[in-house]
């Protein structure tokens, strides 16, 4: 499967006085990267989703490699890795033309409006189940 793709050029919004981006707008822009997947990937954008479901972030884990800097261009690619009843292991890596910058694994859960697990709707889980098979 092709990773699905999200672009991102390091703004000044995204860096620290020494224009080296700070880790949470990293964690921010793969929020908008994920974003977009459910959006483009899986047909499901997050103002559909709101406010009866949502899909919050249960774990995360980022391996930072290199540094992304003022003005590079980031390019993320968003794979899924797993799928449950109602949760969805995601790997998101950016890179900066071929250079690894930073790698980040998240799960996601989807809740109904009570805040509980919830399964996936129908529409969603068949197109998962079809990235995680083209995959194999």
């Amino acid at each position: 499967m092709t990773a699905f793709r999200y672009d991102q050029t390091v703004l000044f919004r995204h860096c620290d006085p020494a224009r080296i981006m700070f880790f949470p707008r990293m964690l921010e822009v793969v929020n908008d990267a994920v974003e977009s997947f459910f959006d483009r990937e899986l047909g499901w954008p997050f103002h559909e989703i709101h406010p009866e479901w949502a899909v919050p972030t249960v774990e995360i884990s980022t391996r930072f490699k290199v540094p992304c800097r003022l003005g590079e261009n980031l390019s993320l690619s968003v794979v899924p890795t797993k799928a449950g009843r109602s949760s969805l292991t995601l790997k998101t890596s950016c890179a900066v033309q071929k250079d690894l910058r930073f790698e980040t694994n998240q799960t996601l859960v989807c809740i109904d409006a009570n805040g509980a697990p919830t399964p996936w709707p129908d529409h969603v889980r068949q197109r998962v189940t079809s990235l995680l098979e083209r995959q194999e």
